[in-house]
């Protein structure tokens, strides 16, 4: 393994590796963070032939393909708990030291996580290295992040968001080899609950558990979540909102900031 494997990351108090203190904001998060089909299917077709998959930053399980032998690493104790039973084997680890032989796998997977690694560089590197084929990444583009009718209630979340979520340019570069980066529509009834899922149903961020599963409230003060539902609630109550965005409602899906990103050797 490189010198950086050689490392020790600082870790958070359930063993979480990134940012966000995910023995804090993971307790609900599989209730919110579904996997949408449509996203499902995508990462599908991005692992392609591969038969064996690391999952990088796993999570509670999202996102893992039931048809093929994944293995799943998570670094947060209290997001190996939320995993249901009978997922894939769980190893306690974090992206930029993985604890695999070269070209163990035959593809990678790294969903809605590249913004928790602590050095994207090393965590790239090391995906790249365990893996033979395609690293599938899940993740939002910074730049398209003000797109969304939150940025008028809530600024200081999408400046928090758009600062942690890594330019795709860097992304690309970490990878190397051949990338190919795609917009992912984001459906109305989106099951995954990050931000902007909620699009076409904004009464959902009033719930604060719905809140708490995307991080970057976590990062702000308790006061800007009070100011958020004082303003949507009045505005939902008033019909203001509704006059500026309630074709939302309807529209059957939102270009926001999701991206998939398949790099290749």
């Amino acid at each position: 393994m490189s010198e950086e494997n050689n490392r020790t990351d600082p870790r958070g108090a359930d063993g979480s590796a990134g940012d966000a203190d995910y023995g804090v904001v993971g307790s609900g998060y599989a209730r919110y963070r579904r996997p949408e089909p449509a996203f499902v299917a995508a990462i599908r077709g991005a692992l392609g032939a591969a038969k064996t998959v690391v999952n990088i930053g796993a999570g509670a399980g999202s996102y893992e393909p039931t048809d093929l032998d994944v293995t799943a690493v998570e670094p947060s104790a209290v997001m190996r708990a939320q995993r249901p039973a009978g997922s894939a084997p769980v190893i306690d680890a974090v992206a930029e030291r993985l604890p695999f032989p070269d070209d163990a796998f035959d593809a990678a997977l790294a969903s809605f996580t590249v913004h928790q690694w602590r050095d994207l560089r090393t965590g790239l590197r090391e995906a790249r290295r365990v893996a033979k084929g395609p690293v599938v990444i899940l993740t939002c583009d910074p730049e398209a992040l003000p797109s969304s009718w939150l940025n008028e209630y809530a600024p200081e979340v999408i400046a928090t968001e758009a600062r942690r979520y890594p330019a795709i340019a860097d992304i690309r570069s970490g990878l190397g080899g051949s990338v190919t980066v795609t917009a992912l529509p984001i459906p109305l009834n989106c099951a995954d609950g990050f931000s902007e899922a909620y699009y076409g149903r904004p009464e959902a961020l009033l719930d604060p558990g719905a809140r708490l599963a995307n991080s970057a409230w976590g990062f702000l003060d308790p006061a800007v979540g009070e100011r958020f539902e004082r303003a949507l609630r009045a505005d939902l109550d008033s019909g203001v909102w509704d006059a500026r965005h309630g074709h939302l409602r309807t529209q059957p899906s939102f270009d926001g900031s999701l991206r998939l990103i398949v790099g290749r050797p």
